[in-house]
């Protein structure tokens, strides 16, 4: 792994981890792909070395061959993303629609309880 892919990867977790703290639901939805984007490089840099393709010939070297396991994983990864992100905005869509505004609100019964339990500890 070089040092640039590194960086590039820390980048992707934590912009989307400051874009997943935002009150915004599209800012929100951004940060889920950015850090299952950091991921999915993440895989695939820590697979191992690249090699011919995964396809055994005559003649081939086992050893030679790469592993198609991080490249199947991390496909299954961007198929799943595609889907709760597809998800997402449609709850965010939703959501605008009823209340006019993208933001998340504060839940009052949550402050509620969370004060409860700290007066009675």
């Amino acid at each position: 792994m070089s040092l640039v892919t590194l960086t590039v990867v820390s980048i992707l977790f934590g912009a989307g981890t400051f874009l997943l703290l935002q009150r915004s639901l599209a800012k929100v939805i951004i940060g889920l792909g950015l850090i299952s984007h950091g991921a999915n490089l993440f895989i695939m840099l820590s697979s191992t070395s690249s090699g011919v393709a995964p396809v055994l010939a005559d003649g081939v070297d086992a050893s030679a061959v790469a592993d198609p396991l991080p490249q199947a994983m991390v496909l299954t990864a961007i198929v799943i993303t595609f889907g709760v992100t597809a998800f997402l905005l449609a709850l965010a869509l939703r959501s605008f629609l009823l209340t006019g505004s993208d933001e998340v609100e504060d839940d009052l019964e949550d402050r509620r309880i969370a004060r409860h339990e700290v007066e009675h500890s």
